[in-house]
């Protein structure tokens, strides 16, 4: 089921196999949240056939107390990792247990007692305008191939243009191109349209001029140097590369580049209803961290300007 090692008996095998169909077909998690889910799921029953000293059955779930949940997420602690992911592995055991409740297999009750290990604030970080502009045009600069120069431009253009997420912008079909505006199919398979500015269709035309490639309508248009879709590793390679030629901080990532579309779209004036769309968040509170980072730039901006700060 996963890379994690445990031994369960038939019947609660049985279980899982039915709760990560569940979870594909019923809720379309994405396949990395689903790898993610199952992960997480072996390693809590790992720590049970060591914790309990046997195989785990659906009796032993039955029979977990609060002290047990809690001992594994001290465990985890241990191997030093981090609240985020300790948050998503409690998810993927609640959504498991959610599972087994629904079907009357055991009860989840206890998990009500669990609470989620507390978040860390941290802050997106984005680039200036003029750093993200010239991280756009630099590709045309550092590399000897000019269609690979012009998809990578492309590629950054969508990242920082239309806001996507590099998943998103290396799964553009030219069906997509066919309306003014994007259709982007995100996390949780959520559709969302997003306004493709002149310069961004403009730089993806002049990718398409000079690739000697030709997928299909329904096929990504940006492909690696041997014609297969292209990966998000060698986007960020790239970005890595400009790092170093351009002096850029080590946060410029292929997300910072969407992080600084939200911020610089905030900073003028954008409405955060409307980014929030526009970015595909399913909640408004994941948004509003970028009114955050842009009162920080503000502060900075005051501190550093202003004769008496």
């Amino acid at each position: 089921m996963s890379s994690a090692a445990y031994t369960a008996d038939e019947s609660l095998l049985e279980a899982i196999a039915q709760w990560r169909g569940e979870l594909g077909a019923i809720r379309r998690l994405s396949a990395n949240t689903l790898e993610a889910y199952q992960r997480d799921l072996g390693q809590f029953l790992g720590f049970l056939n060591i914790h309990t000293g046997g195989t785990v059955r659906l009796a032993t779930l039955s029979d977990l107390r609060a002290a047990d949940f809690r001992a594994f997420l001290a465990a985890r602690r241990t191997a030093d990792i981090g609240p985020r992911s300790l948050a998503r592995a409690l998810s993927a055991i609640r959504s498991f247990f959610g599972y087994l409740e629904r079907h009357g297999l055991a009860s989840g009750d206890i998990l009500a007692t669990i609470r989620t290990p507390k978040q860390p604030r941290s802050l997106p970080k984005a680039l200036t305008v003029a750093e993200a502009k010239s991280a756009l045009t630099a590709p045309e600069l550092l590399e000897e191939t000019p269609w690979v120069a012009a998809r990578d431009c492309a590629v950054l253009a969508l990242l920082y243009g239309a806001g996507l997420r590099i998943s998103e912008a290396l799964a553009v079909t030219a069906a997509d191109l066919e309306a003014e505006a994007l259709r982007v199919t995100g996390k949780g398979g959520k559709t969302r349209i997003v306004p493709l500015l002149p310069q961004v269709r403009q730089s993806i035309e002049a990718y398409l001029k000079l690739s000697p490639f030709s997928p299909g309508r329904e096929e990504p248009l940006f492909r690696g140097e041997k014609g297969a879709p292209l990966k998000p590793r060698l986007i960020q390679l790239r970005l890595q590369q400009l790092r170093g030629a351009l002096g850029l901080p080590e946060s410029a990532t292929p997300h910072a580049l969407r992080h600084s579309f939200a911020t610089h779209l905030l900073g003028r004036g954008g409405d955060l209803r409307a980014i929030q769309e526009l970015l595909g968040h399913a909640s408004l509170s994941t948004t509003q961290v970028y009114t955050g980072v842009d009162t920080e730039r503000l502060l900075e901006s005051y501190r550093a300007a202003h004769p008496r700060a």
